[in-house]
């Protein structure tokens, strides 16, 4: 099926998502976020199940609009299957599988973050593999070698909270509303990091590559260090004033470790090419910062803001991959919140 038309559908977070993708090319696409999460300063998994099961069918029906297609036009169907909120999961993979059903045709579960190394080739053909692949997103930190697709060395992880994560505790901490990520990269621009100097986590002088915390990374620490600061900082009353400041200084501290990191990978496995992907990779200074330490000596690929957050055309494109290689989900595949990476070796 190399020209298949899929249905890539998306709800493993906040964000309802489906798409038509056919040789590539992204024919219909709609997302639709889900805003009333603000109020809770975080997503509420029963919420964000809710919200999915009130939208899937619109969703689905704008994004074959665009396409100009009928339900029965589509020769398969992509979903993702984990990981991600439970609820959530399983309001995409039971609309697939029914649809599956009653189309009588097959149906690929999608592991959430391949679906992200997928992304940036929807929009740049040189996208692809081999790469050392950054994925960064608010429920994982992820560094691989994608030797080629379906090929993955997992090189270092978090072993903590992920950077997104981080991200939006630290907003919270600093009074900013949720999502913090944006929040936090806005209100960056305006401070001074320098007045605040934050830990690096586990990333120190003396490492090397044999070292079991070499390309693995810590976020706990940090935020840790960003609390105590603005503790100090409210009990002066100066968090007006001092917010930016410590905002700037907490980009620059998680920017560097990523980095860092990354670039630590790309010298251990010798392969200059990297990919960023994952919510957090729409992050300008992370890119700008990775460009400037890559030096024009590698590629640096990424996608768009709207195909680097979860999307349903990110799912077709790697379900188009696994329909390619036969790779369907049976008739009893299900949600799993911790879905292993599929093809990924330590």
């Amino acid at each position: 099926m190399r020209r298949a038309t899929v249905l890539g559908l998306e709800t493993s977070c906040d964000e309802t998502s489906a798409a038509i993708l056919r040789r590539g090319e992204i024919l219909g696409h709609v997302i639709l976020s889900q805003d009333e999460h603000r109020l809770y300063g975080g997503v509420v998994p029963e919420l964000a199940a809710r919200a999915h099961l009130a939208v899937i069918d619109d969703v689905v029906q704008g994004a074959l609009d665009e396409a100009g297609l009928e339900l029965h036009a589509v020769d398969a169907l992509g979903v993702t299957a984990g990981p991600g909120l439970i609820g959530a999961l399983l309001v995409g993979v039971c609309w697939a599988r029914a649809a599956a059903f009653a189309l009588d045709r097959p149906v690929v579960p999608v592991h959430h973050m391949e679906a992200h190394l997928f992304a940036p080739s929807l929009e740049d053909p040189q996208a692809h593999p081999p790469f050392v692949a950054l994925l960064v997103s608010g429920g994982h930190t992820l560094i691989l070698h994608a030797r080629q697709w379906g090929d993955y060395q997992l090189l270092g992880q978090t072993r903590d909270d992920a950077a997104g994560e981080a991200y939006d505790k630290v907003a919270k901490l600093l009074g900013l509303p949720y999502p913090g990520g944006p929040q936090i990269e806005r209100l960056a621009r305006e401070g001074d990091p320098s007045r605040h100097p934050f830990p690096r986590p586990m990333l120190r002088g003396g490492q090397s590559p044999g070292d079991p915390d070499y390309l693995d990374m810590s976020f706990s620490g940090l935020k840790t260090a960003v609390s105590a600061r603005v503790t100090e900082v409210v009990r002066e009353d100066r968090l007006e004033e001092e917010r930016a400041h410590l905002a700037a200084a907490f980009q620059e501290a998680m920017v560097d470790t990523l980095v860092s990191k990354t670039m630590r990978a790309v010298e251990i496995t010798g392969c200059p090419r990297v990919l960023l992907g994952g919510g957090v990779s729409v992050n300008q200074a992370l890119r700008l910062e990775m460009a400037r330490r890559q030096g024009g000596e590698g590629r640096l690929f990424h996608a768009s803001p709207r195909l680097s957050l979860d999307n349903g055309a990110m799912v077709a494109r790697a379900a188009a991959f696994r329909l390619e290689r036969g790779e369907v989900g049976d008739a009893e595949f299900s949600a799993q919140a911790a879905l292993p990476f599929p093809g990924l070796v330590e």
